[in-house]
C-alpha cells in the first residue's frame, strides 16, 4: 500500500473535513435518488441550489459533531504527531462520522415513512419498544442496500482519509510552535463558531432547521436541503409536541376547530372558485412597537394624560378599524411571521425552529398567490438575517427585498439594515411597479436596540423615559412618509392595509409590565375604500389577522386558521388570546385569564377586575370551566395537528 503524503498539517485538517462534506453531498444525492418520487418538481438547477444549500448545514453538522476531534487534533504540542496519538484520532474521527453517516442513511428509508427529516423526537417515538435490537436486524435485512451504501461511503471514508498525513510546522526555536498552534486554534476556533451559526453577522442568529426554506420551492424539498444529524442535533433538548387526547374528535370539533369554511357566496368562474374582491393587500409589522407607545390606545396613561410617540400612526387609528386590546402570541421577531402571516401562535416551541417547519401551511402567500396575486416580503435587514427570507418563502411570498435588493449601502445602519426611511420609500416605489392584485409584507428594523436614528435626526424625535422611545418616533415619521407616499397611487383606493408589531418590549408604565401586557401591540385594519373604521375593545391578537383579511377579500376556499375573524360581531364572545409564557400556557377569553402548564391550572384571574393580576382565585372558586375546555381544545387541536401535518385542510 503506497505510504501517506506528509503535509501541512492545517491543511490535511481542511483536506479531512472537505471529505467529509463530499460524503455527506454525496448521501444527499443518495436521498434523493431513493426518494425522488416524493419531490416531482425538483428541477436541476433547483437541485443544484438545493446541493448549495445543503452544504450550509452539512458544515454545522459536522462542526458539531467533531468538536472533540478538532479540539485533540489542534493542541498546541508536538506530541500529538506520535503514532499512538495520530490512531487515536483516527480511531475518533472514523467512528465519530460512520455513525453520522449511518443517520443520514437510515433516514433515505425511514423519510418514506414519516415524509420529513428524523429529529431528536425519535428517541421519545421507540422509547418504549422492548425490541429494538430485532427491529433494527431486521431494518438491515429489508433494506440491505442503505447497508450497501453506507458501507461504500464508509470505506470511501476510511480510503481518503490516509492519503495525507499531517506533519508540524518547522520552527528554528521549540517554543514558536506551541505559540504558533495556539493562535491557529483561536483561528479555527472563531471560524467554527460561524460554520455552526450559519452566518457572521451581528443580526444573524443561529440558523435553525426553517431556513433551509429559502433553498426550495415547496416545504417538503426541505428534507432535501437538511441533513439528518443537523435535525437530530438541533432539537435535542427541545420540548416535542406531543399527541393529546383530551378529547374525542367529535367532542373536540364542536368545542373548537381552527378549520374555516367561509359561507359559500356567488364565486363561480367557469367552475372555478374566484376571489369577490382583488384588493390589495399590504401588512406591516413594526419592530418593537408596544401597545404603550400609542397616545390614542392610552390617553390617560397612569392617570396622567398621555400623548405617546407614535402621532402618525395615532391618526391612522382614528381612520381605521383598530383594536385597543390586541396582542401579540409570541415575544421573539421570528414568532410574529408564522402568526400574522398563517395564522399559527407561538407555543411550546417557535414554529419555524421546531421539527414541523416543514409542514404545509395556509400562509397569505401562497393563498392568495393561487388568486394571480403578486407576493412579496420586504425587510431591510442583510438577507438571510433572521431566516426571515425562508420563512416569507414558506408562506408563501415569491420575492424577497431585502438590503441585497436596496442596492444603496449608503443608508445602512451598521448594524441592522437599512434605515426605515429610506426603505420605507422604497418599498412603496418597489410597489407601484407591481401588477395588481397584490399580497406584500413589510418587516421594519430601526426601532431596535442600539436605539440610535440617523445623525440627520438627533434631537428631532421626543427620547421619552425609554431609549427606545425617539426611535418609535423616528420609525413612526417613515410610516407616515411612506403613507403620505402612496396615498397618491390609484392602488391605494383598492388596496388593504395591516399594521401591527412583531411583539412587545419592556414598558416604563406599570399597567404593562403585567404578564398579559407584556404581549400588547397595536393592531389595525387601513382600507380606504372599504370604509373600516372603530375603536373595537374586545380581544384581538395576531393570528385573528389572516382570517379576518380572508373574510374582507371573500376567500371562498376552507383553510386552517388558529385565530377568529374579527369582522364577525356575532361570535365576539369566542375571541380569544393564547400566548405561552415560562413553560405555561397564558389564555385570555372572556374576563379570565387562566394559567395551564399542560397537566393542570397554575392560576387564573378576573383580568377586568384585577389588571395587574394580584389576586390568584385558584383556591377560592371553581376554575372558568367553559373557557378551560376551549383552551384544551384550541392546544389539542394545534399539537396533533402538527403532530400529523394537518395545518391545510384536506381536499
Amino acid at each position: 500500500m503506497k505510504s501517506a503524503k506528509e503535509m501541512n498539517e492545517y491543511l490535511v485538517l481542511i483536506y479531512r473535513m472537505a471529505i467529509l462534506m463530499l460524503l455527506y453531498s454525496m448521501a444527499r444525492v443518495g436521498f434523493y435518488l431513493f426518494n425522488s418520487s416524493f419531490f416531482p418538481n425538483v428541477t436541476f438547477e433547483g437541485f443544484l441550489t438545493i446541493m448549495k444549500g445543503g452544504l450550509m448545514f452539512d458544515i454545522s453538522a459536522l462542526l458539531y459533531i467533531n468538536i472533540f476531534y478538532l479540539f485533540l487534533y489542534l493542541l498546541p504540542f508536538p506530541f500529538k504527531f506520535k503514532g499512538w496519538y495520530q490512531k487515536g484520532l483516527k480511531g475518533l474521527f472514523l467512528v465519530t462520522n460512520a455513525v453520522g453517516l449511518a443517520v443520514n442513511v437510515s433516514d433515505m428509508i425511514y423519510y418514506r415513512f414519516t415524509l420529513k427529516r428524523t429529529t431528536s423526537s425519535v428517541f421519545d417515538i421507540f422509547a418504549h419498544e422492548e425490541n429494538m435490537l430485532g427491529l433494527w436486524l431486521q431494518f438491515l435485512v429489508d433494506y440491505w442496500y442503505a447497508l450497501v451504501f453506507w458501507l461504500l461511503l464508509t470505506g470511501l471514508m476510511v480510503f481518503l482519509y490516509g492519503r495525507l498525513k499531517p506533519k508540524p510546522i518547522p520552527f528554528s526555536s521549540k517554543w514558536l510552535y506551541p505559540v504558533t498552534g495556539l493562535a491557529f486554534m483561536l483561528l479555527f476556533t472563531g471560524f467554527s463558531v460561524v460554520g455552526m451559526r450559519g452566518g457572521y453577522r451581528h443580526s444573524t442568529r443561529p440558523m435553525n432547521m426553517s431556513n433551509a426554506g429559502k433553498f426550495v420551492d415547496s416545504p417538503e424539498e426541505m428534507a432535501l436541503v437538511l441533513n439528518t444529524t443537523y435535525s437530530m442535533l438541533r432539537t435535542i433538548g427541545k420540548k416535542s409536541f406531543v399527541p393529546l387526547n383530551y378529547f374525542s374528535e367529535p367532542e373536540l370539533s364542536t368545542l373548537f376547530s381552527p378549520e374555516k369554511y367561509p359561507v359559500q357566496k356567488d364565486t363561480m368562474v367557469q367552475g372555478e372558485a374566484a376571489l369577490l374582491t382583488n384588493y390589495n393587500v399590504v401588512v406591516i409589522i413594526l419592530e418593537s412597537f408596544n401597545r404603550e407607545h400609542s397616545g390614542y390606545l392610552n390617553p390617560q396613561l397612569d392617570g396622567e394624560d398621555y400623548k405617546g410617540y407614535t402621532p402618525f400612526l395615532d391618526s391612522l387609528m382614528q381612520e381605521s378599524l383598530t383594536f385597543s386590546q390586541a396582542f401579540a402570541n409570541g415575544r421573539k421577531s421570528i414568532d410574529a411571521m408564522p402568526s400574522v402571516l398563517a395564522s399559527l401562535p407561538a407555543l411550546v416551541q417557535p414554529y419555524v425552529v421546531s421539527e414541523y417547519s416543514s409542514n404545509r401551511i395556509n400562509g397569505l402567500g401562497s393563498m392568495l398567490r393561487d388568486y394571480g396575486y403578486h407576493t412579496s416580503f420586504f425587510h431591510g435587514a442583510p438577507n438571510g438575517s433572521m431566516g426571515f427570507d425562508a420563512i416569507a418563502r414558506l408562506s408563501g411570498f415569491d420575492h424577497y427585498f431585502g438590503r441585497t435588493e436596496y442596492g444603496n449601502d449608503a443608508d445602512f445602519d451598521g448594524i441592522w439594515g437599512i434605515w426605515d426611511e429610506p426603505f420605507f420609500q422604497f418599498f412603496g416605489e418597489t410597489l407601484n411597479s407591481f401588477p395588481e392584485p397584490f399580497a406584500t409584507a413589510l418587516f421594519s428594523v430601526s426601532s431596535h436596540h442600539p436605539y440610535k436614528v440617523p445623525a440627520m435626526y438627533e434631537g428631532v424625535f421626543d427620547k421619552g423615559k425609554l431609549p427606545l422611545h425617539q426611535c418609535v418616533g423616528y420609525s413612526d415619521m417613515a410610516l407616515r412618509r411612506f403613507f403620505e407616499a402612496v396615498r397618491q397611487e390609484p392602488w391605494y383606493e383598492r388596496t388593504v392595509f395591516v399594521i401591527t408589531a412583531d411583539h412587545s418590549v419592556p414598558c416604563h408604565s406599570e399597567a404593562y409590565k403585567t404578564n398579559i401586557n407584556g404581549f400588547a401591540v397595536p393592531i389595525l385594519f387601513h382600507a380606504p375604500g372599504l370604509q373600516l373604521k372603530g375603536l373595537d375593545a374586545s380581544l384581538a391578537q395576531q393570528i385573528d389577522i389572516l382570517p379576518t383579511l380572508m373574510e374582507l377579500l371573500n376567500y371562498p376556499k376552507p383553510y386552517v386558521a388558529f385565530g377568529n375573524n374579527l369582522l364577525d360581531a356575532e361570535r365576539k364572545n369566542e375571541r380569544f388570546v393564547l400566548n405561552y409564557v415560562s413553560e405555561t400556557f397564558q389564555f385570555l377569553m372572556n374576563e379570565w385569564a387562566i394559567y395551564y402548564d399542560g397537566k393542570k391550572v397554575v392560576a387564573f384571574y378576573d383580568r377586568i377586575k384585577d389588571p395587574f393580576l394580584t389576586n390568584n382565585l385558584i383556591n377560592n372558586g371553581p376554575i372558568p370551566e367553559k373557557e378551560f375546555q376551549f383552551l384544551k381544545a384550541i392546544i389539542q387541536q394545534y399539537n396533533n395537528r402538527m403532530i400529523e401535518d394537518r395545518l391545510t385542510v384536506s381536499k
